[in-house]
């Protein structure tokens, strides 16, 4: 089935950015797979849908990438290259390629090819049936990075959920099929510094998740080392909402109550004849009181400064799309004489 035939039957338009860090390897072979998706495709619940353009972003890395992105867009006529004046980093290379993408749906993937092409089909699937704007692969299997580097993810991950309220972070990965409509808009708003998922999550609503499974990177090593790990860590903690922040104020009114309340077991005490050593009591009590005025006030300038930090990200406080059942959410598989028997 040609390309302009499955236009006809409503086909859904996908837009594939990929972050071109250390590409020089094995970005030729992900490219030739993406091109068996060009022609168009079918997923597991009957839907047509094409790859319509894929987009490399040069995130400046240490290797021959370029040379490698200038031929891909030579060979292949659906490859567009964006370049970025220098690393800005994963995150600010995807929003990017999110920026100048056209289609119905974006696809983010890695350059390594640990993510299978074969599994779009899923992906929107889960989109169409669960009316979700936002999913993300859900790994059947073990991400291959090695033990140390998956306990620590799935450990920051599970402390910003239970700490900031982010539950959804849970759920964070770069393997993950976004409106197009929403991934343009994202885009122009998120401010310097945003996690690119925690940016999702302000306009998104609830996320939904398929199941993948991951390849192997082969000999390519991680371009992200502990320093670099760390950091997005912190960027992650830092968007993902100002529960912290309210952790403050509360532990300073914890101080302070403990401190009331010592002072008067102290008065009490006295009061039935207990010993109590002089002074002892009055510095524990104005220490304890103190800090947690301290405390609260901290916490509250706190608050007003997480609003000003949501404003210098960008967070919008509404955002208009089109209306959901004439868009590709509302797209349905086409009928076929089986349906109709």
């Amino acid at each position: 089935m040609t390309p302009t035939q499955l236009g006809d039957l409503g086909s859904h338009q996908i837009s594939v950015v990929i972050p071109v860090y250390q590409g020089e390897r094995h970005l030729p072979a992900v490219v030739e797979e993406l091109a068996g998706l060009v022609d168009g495709f079918v997923t597991p619940d009957g839907h047509h849908a094409q790859v319509s353009e894929v987009l490399l972003v040069h995130d400046v890395g240490p290797d021959d990438s370029p040379r490698v992105m200038r031929e891909l867009a030579q060979r292949y006529p659906f490859v567009r290259t964006l370049w970025l004046s220098r690393n800005f980093g994963q995150h600010a290379a995807t929003l990017a390629g999110m920026s100048s993408s056209g289609g119905d749906w974006v696809v983010t993937i890695d350059e390594d090819g640990q993510q299978d092409p074969d599994d779009f089909g899923v992906l929107l699937d889960t989109a169409l049936a669960e009316q979700a704007s936002v999913v993300y692969g859900r790994p059947t299997n073990q991400p291959p990075h090695g033990f140390a580097r998956n306990g620590a993810s799935r450990g920051a991950k599970w402390m910003i959920a239970h700490l900031a309220g982010a539950r959804e972070v849970t759920l964070y990965n770069s393997y993950r099929l976004v409106l197009g409509e929403i991934a343009r808009s994202v885009a122009a708003y998120a401010g310097s510094g945003v996690y690119l998922d925690v940016a999702l999550g302000w306009v998104a609503g609830p996320v939904a998740t398929a199941p993948v499974t991951l390849r192997d990177e082969g000999e390519r090593r991680s371009g992200y080392r502990l320093r670099t790990l760390v950091s997005h860590f912190w960027r992650m903690v830092l968007t993902s909402g100002t529960r912290g922040l309210r952790v403050v104020s509360l532990l300073g009114a914890a101080f302070a109550l403990v401190g009331v309340l010592f002072a008067a077991a102290v008065v009490i005490g006295r009061l039935f004849g207990n010993h109590v050593e002089p002074g002892w009591s009055s510095i524990i009590t104005v220490v304890l009181i103190s800090s947690g005025a301290i405390l609260f006030s901290l916490g509250t300038l706190a608050e007003y400064l997480g609003v000003a930090v949501n404003m210098a990200m960008g967070r919008p406080t509404y955002l208009l799309t089109s209306d959901p059942a004439e868009g590709p959410l509302g797209r349905r598989a086409p009928r076929t004489p089986v349906d109709d028997a």
